[in-house]
This record gives structure tokens, C-alpha cells and sequence, in this order.
């Protein structure tokens, strides 16, 4: 592995997962990405989840973080998109 990148695990909760059609990815990301950056590579591969962006929450490791968190090599990040009630 190069020392230019980063491995985190992308955990995907309702309409990522729904979306995706998987729990969680393997990304490898440049250093110095933060989660939001992480989210909008995602959302560029698929473009309809671009309208949970503004209201999705991120955590890593456990916490929630601000958007301009930098990533860590091995850290997972929790997309957490706003659930409706019934």
C-alpha cells in the first residue's frame, strides 16, 4: 500500500443501503479526505442520493463528526440519512 492513500469502511444505513444494495464498501481515498468528500464521491457515482447530502449526518468511529473531519486510515464512516417515522 502506498502512503498516498487511505482504507476506510463506508457504513450505509436506509436509502445509501437501499441504494447501493450493501451494508458497507471498501473505499481507498486520497490522505487528507474528509467525510464529506467521502460522501460526495459516493454521491457521484450515484447521482439520485445527491438530495439526502444536506441532511445526512456522518460518524466515524462511532461519534458524530463535522463534515471537514479528516479521514484516517482504517476509520469507518456512518452515513446517516434522516429516518421518517410511520
Amino acid at each position: 500500500m502506498t502512503n498516498s492513500s487511505i482504507q476506510i469502511r463506508l457504513k450505509l444505513f436506509a436509502v445509501y443501503q437501499e441504494a447501493l444494495g450493501l451494508s458497507e464498501i471498501q473505499q481507498q481515498l486520497p490522505i487528507g479526505t474528509t467525510a464529506i468528500q467521502a460522501l460526495d464521491r459516493l454521491i457521484s457515482q450515484y447521482p439520485d442520493l445527491a438530495r439526502w447530502r444536506s441532511i445526512t449526518r456522518l460518524g466515524v468511529n462511532l461519534d458524530f463528526v463535522a463534515p471537514d473531519t479528516v479521514l484516517q486510515d482504517g476509520d469507518e464512516l456512518v452515513l446517516i440519512p434522516p429516518v421518517s417515522g410511520g
